[in-house]
């Protein structure tokens, strides 16, 4: 049960451990929410996303590693550990864009009374620009977290693929062995059939000789 990224139990942990760090993390954005610190809610949006689609990775690498396992019990009991994990990382990820969606409307809101507020002052710049670019921060976080995404489901497409190569793969092993554990019984029939037909002459060349050899012995005892 072991893989390019560890062992089985060793990838699931590893899980597990991200788990409780994304859970913090989407607790801390839920804490800055309603604050004024754009900056680091926006970076830790990012880490938060991130941190889930790597989750998500090694729930890719547990279910590869779970298909070796032999016996059935334990390959099901993992499964049921990979899809408890799944869940979780879904969650979370709903509970992510939940909050982007949330924060993306309380940015629009504030844009739209800063508007109001300068051309009622005249001066509102500032606060233009300042919500100009957390809005420009938001907006790279939701982009790269579908890069990431996108990414991590070319992952899983390039791991069912060359599981499904592996697979054919062996059936074709199957087959040519099957071909040549025939071939080599054909072989051996031929073999006995040649060795008997060496027997049957023999014994047609036998019963001549000794025809001939009684019908000669009773000529001369006639005489």
């Amino acid at each position: 049960m072991e893989g390019g990224g560890g062992t089985l139990s060793e990838v699931h942990q590893t899980a597990r451990k991200l788990l409780l760090k994304t859970r913090d993390g989407l607790e801390r954005l839920e804490r800055l929410e309603y604050s004024n610190s754009s900056s680091s809610s926006s970076d830790l949006s990012f880490a938060v996303s991130k941190d889930i689609t790597q989750i998500q990775s090694l729930c890719v690498e547990m279910n590869r590693l779970s298909r070796s396992i032999s016996v059935r019990s334990q390959r099901d009991l993992w499964k049921r550990k990979l899809e408890q994990i799944a869940e979780e990382a879904e969650s979370l990820r709903e509970s992510l864009e939940k909050y982007n969606s949330r924060n993306h409307i309380r940015m629009m809101e504030a844009k739209e009374r800063a508007e109001l507020l300068g051309r009622a002052n005249g001066d509102s710049s500032h606060v233009m620009r300042i919500y100009d670019e957390e809005a420009q921060a938001m907006q790279s976080v939701r982009s790269s977290a579908r890069e990431i995404e996108n990414a991590n489901a070319l992952g899983e497409t390039i791991l069912s693929s060359i599981h499904g190569q592996r697979d054919r793969l062996k059936s074709a092993q199957r087959k040519a062995l099957d071909v040549l554990n025939t071939v080599g019984i054909s072989n051996r029939v031929l073999r006995l059939i040649e060795r008997r037909n060496r027997v049957d002459q023999w014994v047609k060349y036998m019963g001549m000789i000794l025809t001939i050899i009684f019908m000669v012995a009773f000529v001369l005892w006639r005489r």
